[in-house]
């Protein structure tokens, strides 16, 4: 992995990074294996409210099981009781979530554990895929290889579109919704692909994402800006995310294999573009979504922390970028994180707008704070 140059290590950024971290193994993580475990379930609540107690139960999805495996699996030989917790959220997503009938793995399931939303999701499957690789790399039992191994094997063969790209959304029987390609989900799966080369050699999903980001650069580009928007070129009532440039930004630039690619060009050319509008640089905050084209500017004014986190974490790949990040390390601290946990979101104005605290967001904290500390290493 490159590292961003810097002058001798800042005792300012390190001290900050540190009272931050304790704060996330400290109050952050110990909500999730207190007030946010359904020992029943053998799941995560979906969200706590302000005050730690679980929002009512109406869904539980793979995707926040699988976010939480590897939350858990990142934190084996950190936290107690991590492994356990892995190893449990491991179960759940076979016992409650895995299509015994058609393969693969369903949305959602309702709160009696009855299959909910039955569709099969590529997000979801990028983020099983994920977990799995960080969960096996740990502890290399067979059964998680497995179930990697499985992942890769719906993914590869149900959800590619013979293009490099995959559909983002397919029925329970793998029957075509006509969803197209979408942004989002295969960034995770670009996520995802990176991770599984991470503990093991592969070269079949070393061409796979090579081949993705070749079609992201040819479909999802665009040619005046070079930003990565949200749907493919051409579509309807098109946007592009300053969270997710930075996200994209921060998987190619770390990565030996995907660095000086075409798709990690644009990006390097759209990063100060998408600084410029998206980030405010009085409060750091990074705005949610932007249009381009005529009219182009704000579309969404909400700052979400995990786009600020991800925004963090591409700025610890940046040349000379010391000061940049102890300010917006300074500024997840001080608008995000609170003595009980975290703000989800502020409006436009600054204002917290969301007090709950999705099962889902500790995942894009510990992939950030992974950043800052291999940056200060």
């Amino acid at each position: 992995m490159p590292q961003a140059s810097r002058s001798a290590s800042q005792p300012e950024l390190t001290a900050l990074f540190s009272d931050v971290q304790q704060h996330f193994l400290k109050v952050i993580v110990p909500l999730w294996q207190g007030p946010g475990w359904n020992a029943d379930m053998a799941l995560p609540h979906e969200a706590l409210d302000a005050n730690h107690q679980p929002l009512p139960a109406q869904r539980y999805r793979a995707m926040a099981c699988a976010r939480q495996l590897y939350l858990f699996a990142s934190l084996i030989g950190q936290v107690p009781a991590a492994e356990e917790r892995a190893a449990a959220l491991f179960r759940s997503l076979q016992r409650h979530f895995h299509d015994a009938e058609h393969g693969g793995w369903f949305y959602s399931i309702d709160p009696q554990g009855a299959p909910l939303d039955t569709r099969k999701d590529l997000y979801t499957h990028a983020f099983i895929l994920f977990a799995c690789a960080h969960f096996w790399d740990k502890v290399r039992e067979p059964l998680v290889e497995s179930v990697l191994n499985a992942s890769l094997e719906v993914i590869t063969q149900r959800f590619a579109s013979g293009d490099g790209l995959y559909e983002a959304s397919l029925d329970r029987d793998w029957s075509s919704l006509n969803s197209g390609p979408l942004q989002n989900p295969l960034m995770h799966l670009a996520e995802a692909f990176l991770a599984t080369l991470s503990v093991r050699e592969d070269l079949a999903v070393q061409q796979a994402l090579v081949e993705l980001c070749t079609a992201m650069q040819k479909r999802f580009i665009d040619l005046q800006q070079s930003v990565l928007m949200e749907k493919p070129l051409g579509a309807v009532d098109n946007w592009f995310e300053p969270g997710h440039q930075f996200e994209w930004y921060f998987l190619l630039e770390s990565s030996d294999l995907l660095r000086g690619s075409a798709l990690h060009a644009s990006l390097e050319r759209a990063f100060a573009f998408t600084e410029k509008l998206g980030v405010d640089q009085q409060t750091g905050a990074v705005c949610a979504m932007l249009d381009l084209g005529p009219g182009s500017g704000l579309r969404d004014a909400t700052q979400r922390i995990w786009a600020q986190a991800e925004y963090l974490r591409a700025l610890t790949l940046r040349a000379d970028s010391e000061a940049v990040v102890l300010r917006q390390l300074r500024a997840l601290q001080q608008r995000s994180l609170h003595v009980g946990g975290w703000y989800e979101c502020r409006d436009e104005h600054g204002e917290v707008s969301r007090r709950d605290m999705p099962s889902t967001t500790p995942y894009h904290l510990a992939t950030c704070y992974a950043g800052l500390a291999e940056y200060l290493r």
